[in-house]
């Protein structure tokens, strides 16, 4: 059969990057990070994430390919911040929001375990 290899969907090849940065020349304050081995739930929550920050004028998405497997997110930010910034910090935003939900999961799940059950 013609299909890659499945795990080729998700291990990064020795030697690549997990992320790649690219300045755009043409406009200011603009950059195009490439994120190997990810998909729409990533490129989509990424950037939901980037168009809470005020300092983003425009944060998009595409996969090139769907037999590559990367995305490449687009980032257009005011003077005040750098395409950098920004996605760092939505980065560490969307970390402090998957401890949160994790915790509250948790919660739920060690309340609901401790009440017996009636079958």
């Amino acid at each position: 059969m013609n299909a890659p290899d499945r795990y080729e969907r998700f291990v990064v090849p020795e030697g690549t990057k997990k992320v790649s940065y690219e300045r755009d020349t043409k406009i200011i304050n603009a950059a195009s990070f490439t994120i190997e081995r990810e998909d729409h739930t990533v490129g989509n929550v990424l950037r939901m994430q980037l168009h809470r920050d005020p300092n983003v004028l425009f944060a998009g998405y595409k996969l090139p390919h769907p037999l590559q497997y990367k995305i490449i997110v687009r980032i257009h930010t005011t003077s005040q911040s750098s395409p950098m910034q920004a996605y760092d910090q939505a980065i560490k935003d969307l970390d402090k929001e998957l401890d949160h939900l994790k915790s509250a999961f948790e919660d739920e799940v060690k309340k609901h375990s401790s009440v017996p059950r009636e079958y």
